[in-house]
């Protein structure tokens, strides 16, 4: 059970110097053999838990100058740490020798594209003209069919019967004319006037136009029975084809033109995109140089995760969005350290700490607990992928003019100050069977742990000030397996 933190800011340092450490004697195995076990006195007391790591001093205000590369890239020039830059001064340069490579591979293929896309607009606009073409001629085939149509019903069908008409009543007035003829020439030949001969020729003549009259008429009939509908049929069949070659003209010519308007749309696209890339490449290049936001003395940057305090330098790998410098400004200190995820549930925002500089000895710096990371850095897996860091933050109260970025500390986290508990070494806390004991004078007791440090555990059951505990186990504990508390 993990008591509350005591508002108390008195510090009290456990003094290592109480420990009594001395040898059991005459502790009996089933064999009846002596051993000896070295213990430690359970002490009372005050007891402080604190959490203590390494870091880097920085400033809350500096101008960070990160790498902005997609991907890994080398580092090729660095200015000095500690030269004093001007605002628009070239600091720092990354390889971008693969990136030009691409980029000229780019331009290639952005060109492609853009010819691609110029040719797409052209069959486009060549489709289109095309396409007013095709349903032009349709539609003038239709206008002209309509016409052929309007024509015969108008014009060639009534002209058609009307010379049907008139051959027949020529041909009736001719037959009248040779029936008044031959009744003429038969009142002549009773007579004597006229030989049978010519009578017979005015017969004949009659009787021919009787035929030629008939002949009309049937011509007439075939002309309204079947000719006219035959005519009529073709032509507005003629229409109804037209109309339909007209719809189908327009419905291809809408295929052909979605076609090549998406073929233009997607040439557009890729030739935008691959501009796109070339841009971003262009601009990747442009910021393999990096110039100085402000006016100030470059600090280096630190690289996390990998080994300790490993600085950033010409040659060095690096990673997008990584620093790489700094130009601080004045006032506002913090120290940036690492927690690892063992201790990370004792640390809290807002805890007071101590902070020591190591170019300032003696000197303490007070600070608090600003930020803790709710995920780990990335860096931290590339030396050991089980490695989980939690960046963290140190805010420092006051405004110490001797701190300066970059520089080395040690930094103390106050989780809890105890003002009167029982304790005992962190090492003699086992633990087996889900219980945990001690061992005094050879016999586990079960004890019931609270808050510990690097070196001591709270005890808030089981011992008593003064008891002696054994800071390692029996034998036959140890064939037994078994945890320590520590672990």
């Amino acid at each position: 059970m993990i008591r509350s933190l005591l508002k108390s800011k008195i510090t009290i340092v456990v003094c290592v110097s109480a420990i009594a450490i001395f040898a059991f004697s005459n502790l009996s195995n089933g064999n009846g053999d002596k051993s000896a076990a070295y213990g430690a006195e359970v002490q009372r007391g005050p007891l402080l838990i604190s959490v203590l790591q390494r870091g880097t001093m920085s400033s809350k205000n500096s101008s960070k100058i990160k790498s902005e590369l997609e991907g890994e890239s080398q580092v090729l020039y660095l200015v000095d740490e500690g030269t004093s830059v001007v605002k628009g001064d070239l600091v720092a340069e990354l390889d971008a020798s693969k990136l030009v490579e691409r980029r000229i591979e780019q331009v290639i293929t952005s060109e492609a594209a853009t010819a691609n896309y110029v040719n797409a607009q052209q069959e486009y606009s060549i489709q289109e003209s095309q396409n007013k073409s095709d349903i032009a001629k349709a539609e003038l085939a239709l206008s002209f069919a309509k016409i052929d149509l309007e024509k015969y019903i108008e014009g060639d069908w009534p002209q058609q019967l009307q010379g049907a008409d008139e051959s027949i009543e020529l041909a009736k007035e001719e037959l009248a004319q040779a029936q008044d003829k031959l009744e003429w020439s038969v009142k002549l030949s009773e007579k004597g006037f006229l030989t049978r001969t010519e009578l017979e020729s005015d017969q004949l003549q009659y009787n021919r136009m009787t035929i030629m009259l008939q002949q009309q008429q049937r011509a007439k009939n075939l002309l309204e029975e079947y000719d006219n509908p035959k005519q009529l049929e073709l032509l507005k069949s003629a229409v109804v084809e037209a109309d339909s070659e007209l719809a189908r003209v327009k419905l291809q010519a809408q295929a052909y033109i979605v076609n090549k308007e998406t073929a233009r749309i997607a040439a557009r696209s890729r030739s935008k995109l691959e501009d796109e890339k070339l841009l971003k490449f262009e601009s990747q290049i442009s910021k393999a140089k990096l110039y100085a936001p402000d006016d100030g003395i470059i600090v280096y940057a630190r690289a996390q995760g990998r080994r300790s305090e490993e600085i950033i330098e010409e040659g060095t790998m690096v990673r997008e969005r990584q620093e790489l410098l700094s130009i601080p400004k004045r006032g506002g200190m913090m120290a940036e350290i690492s927690l690892h995820e063992s201790v990370l549930k004792k640390v809290a925002e807002g805890q007071e700490c101590r902070v020591v500089v190591d170019a300032l000895p003696g000197v303490t710096l007070k600070g608090q607990v600003e930020f803790v990371a709710l995920l780990p850095d990335k860096g931290s897996w590339w030396a050991n992928p089980n490695l989980r860091l939690f960046p963290t933050r140190v805010s420092i109260e006051g405004d110490e003019q001797n701190v300066a970025s970059g520089m080395s500390c040690s930094v103390e986290i106050i989780v809890a100050e105890l003002e009167d508990v029982v304790y005992m070494p962190l090492q003699s806390a086992f633990v087996r069977d889900d219980k945990t004991v001690c061992f005094i004078d050879g016999v586990a007791v079960e004890v019931e742990l609270g808050l510990s440090n690097e070196k001591w555990v709270e005890v808030v059951s089981g011992v008593n000030a003064g008891d002696i505990v054994a800071l390692s186990p029996p034998d036959d504990f140890l064939k037994s397996g078994y945890n320590s508390e520590q672990e």
